[in-house]
């Protein structure tokens, strides 16, 4: 079907066609997805992507690296967001109510784009749609995620009468996949029987913190602490944060620029896995990508706890097993009840950096699938 690129030692290939839809809710699903998708280029530089999300495509680039087929457009929604913090329970089921109510229709016009598009393989980050549309287009498909929906959905939605058959139709698309690849730390999800745990996955970053230090004219002693909230719109108010000659904050421009300390990274020039390792201390909520950046790279992470988060207790689990980390709720963040614990973070020893090994065995897993009879030599 398509025209042969890579060769092999019978001088025959194939180029492979992979079709990747990948949440747009936040920015953990592409820190994620980017790295094996990477790392399986590598290995089939010829290799045909097609990615449906609806984050922009300069994000996408920012992190996926060749070329790929951009369509802009989301399959989830995965729950509706007053803030990086809070969920809208109530909108979030009436999202999922007009979701499922036209469930069929939505199956059939997302397979017919699949078919339309002709890939080889499916790789769903974490749209259940987009699942069931490449069963019903007779197409294979994995999952990959440390999450999934109905595991998020059902605990915020779980007194409403659909709430159940909602989460048992999330949850047969999900079996539908060949596999589900629960990357590490990952939740239990004992409503799936595909499950293959994987190790971490992560891009490390490079320390530039001496060359960090020399673009922003800082002294050596200078702490840089990195506001980083996982791609979710939160009202930041640095007014409020502690303040110490030697620490400086870095944050997004929207959060307000009311004091000396406080540095815009619109104005750094800095790929994001580089700067998380070359700050000393990362401020975020909990979360997966941020979480495991940070572990790659030994820097020390202060996060706002999410007690109702259903993904919480396993991410902070593992963080604590793996850096060096202090929970602060959310009271503590508002009112900037924080200064000692950023300091002793700031300026204490790095953890000893983990590797992401879940990048190569998710990308063995699909090349596998992509090349199911190739040569082990």
């Amino acid at each position: 079907m398509y025209v042969s690129q890579l060769m092999g030692s019978d001088n025959t290939a194939l180029t492979h066609h992979l079709f990747v839809d990948l949440s747009a809710h936040g920015l953990g699903h592409l820190a994620q997805t980017a790295p094996v998708l990477n790392a399986l280029r590598a290995r089939l530089p010829a290799l045909q992507l097609t990615i449906r999300c609806g984050l922009a495509r300069e994000r996408l680039a920012l992190r996926i690296q060749g070329e790929f087929e951009h369509i802009p457009s989301a399959s989830d929604f995965g729950l509706t967001m007053k803030s990086a913090l809070d969920v809208d329970r109530a909108a979030s089921l009436a999202r999922y109510r007009a979701f499922h109510a036209a469930w069929d229709r939505q199956v059939n016009d997302y397979a017919q784009l699949l078919v339309q598009q002709q890939p080889d393989w499916v790789l769903a980050n974490i749209s259940y749609l987009a699942l069931a549309a490449a069963e019903r287009a007779r197409i294979k498909a994995t999952a990959l995620c440390s999450l999934n929906w109905a595991e998020i959905f059902y605990p915020y939605c779980a007194e409403a009468p659909d709430a159940g058959p909602m989460r048992e139709q999330m949850l047969a698309a999900y079996n539908s996949a060949e596999a589900f690849l629960r990357i590490t730390p990952g939740m239990v999800m004992h409503g799936l029987h595909n499950i293959i745990p994987l190790g971490p996955i992560a891009r490390q970053g490079q320390n530039l913190r001496a060359e960090l230090h020399r673009a922003l004219g800082l002294h050596t002693n200078a702490r840089l602490v990195l506001v980083a909230m996982g791609g979710i719109g939160l009202r930041l108010s640095p007014i409020t944060w502690p303040s110490h000659p030697d620490v400086f904050w870095l944050v997004p421009q929207n959060a307000g620029l009311q004091r000396m300390d406080v540095i815009s990274l619109e104005n750094i020039d800095m790929d994001f896995s580089d700067l998380i390792a070359s700050c000393d201390c990362v401020m975020t909520k909990s979360g997966y990508g941020t979480f495991v950046e940070a572990a790659t790279a030994g820097t020390p992470v202060l996060y706002v706890e999410r007690p109702d988060w259903p993904e919480e207790p396993c991410l902070v689990e593992w963080l604590h097993q793996h850096n060096h980390a202090i929970g602060i709720s959310r009271e503590q963040f508002e009112h900037g009840d924080f200064g000692e614990s950023i300091w002793d973070l700031a300026c204490g020893a790095r953890s000893v950096p983990i590797v992401p090994t879940g990048i190569e065995q998710a990308a063995e897993h699909l090349l596998a699938r992509l090349q199911p009879t190739r040569s082990t030599d």
